[in-house]
């Protein structure tokens, strides 16, 4: 299936997975949906099958409230049955709010305390080059947990060791729970930001079109001495239109069953 159409797909199980609980983390999950559709149907050396294969590629979602767009891509690729994800964040379930390593087949580390997953990929990423298992570590995090000294803290150290099996991501959809990113606290200019890390990066103007995502994977592992930020510049709640017109209260918002269908219908 062509990429577009596949995050179609997803960005359809994203809805039905939260809209089986009536409310989620919708925003931020649908912003992220291409990219994850580049990474695990174009890229990533992994097998649903022995979810724990040595030398695989790992994805890191720091932004770990973002979990159900995950899932939905999971599911799919068949590290566990699709009915799973109408049990999101109930009781007793394998599929909690925010991603949980111990919990679902596939998810390579727990996160949701913002910042701490993106310490745990560069962590990875240099455990990766002691032991040689050629893999490229991948991570997500979102502008708004860009916030956190903690990101520029790994940040500094994954260019210091010359993290280059280290590809990143910034999901720039300019808002997080209670805002704007620059009327919080501005996060720009990322671009000399990382670069002054000792970070190549490369600037995807439409972060929602997968063509221009893969192009920048390409790219970016061809990186023989640094690690790569790719900063997607995204729409929160992407794919709906109600749920892009909400602006940042889809952050964490409530699905109707009525929302849900008609949701569906606009991406059909």
């Amino acid at each position: 299936m062509e990429l577009k159409a596949k995050a179609k797909l997803i960005r359809r199980l994203t809805i039905e997975t939260i809209g089986s609980l009536g409310v989620g983390h919708i925003g931020g999950s649908l912003s992220i949906v291409d990219v994850l559709v580049v990474l695990y149907y174009k890229h990533m050396n992994i097998d649903p099958s022995n979810p724990k294969m040595p030398g695989r590629d790992r994805l890191i979602i720091s932004k770990g409230h973002s979990g159900p767009a995950l899932y939905a891509v999971l599911a799919d690729k068949g590290y566990f049955d699709k009915s799973w994800l109408l049990t999101l964040n109930r009781p007793h379930t394998f599929l909690p709010s925010h991603c949980d390593m111990n919990r679902t087949p596939g998810v390579d580390m727990t996160t949701g305390s913002l910042g701490q997953g993106f310490s745990c990929a560069v962590g990875i990423a240099k455990a990766s080059k002691i032991v040689k298992d050629h893999a490229k570590i991948y991570t997500i995090i979102g502008d708004g947990e860009s916030q956190e000294g903690q990101i520029w803290e790994a940040a500094m150290f994954a260019g210091n060791a010359k993290l280059n099996n280290l590809i990143a991501f910034t999901d720039n959809n300019h808002a997080q729970i209670d805002g704007l990113t620059t009327d919080i606290n501005c996060v720009e200019p990322l671009e000399k930001k990382w670069k002054a890390f000792g970070w190549n990066v490369i600037d995807v103007s439409n972060g929602n079109d997968p063509d221009q995502i893969d192009e920048a994977v390409i790219k970016a592992k061809t990186s023989r001495s640094k690690p790569t930020m790719i900063l997607l510049n995204t729409i929160k709640g992407k794919g709906v239109s109600f749920i892009e017109n909400a602006g940042y209260a889809n952050h964490n918002m409530p699905l109707s069953k009525d929302q849900v269908d008609q949701a569906l219908k606009e991406l059909e």
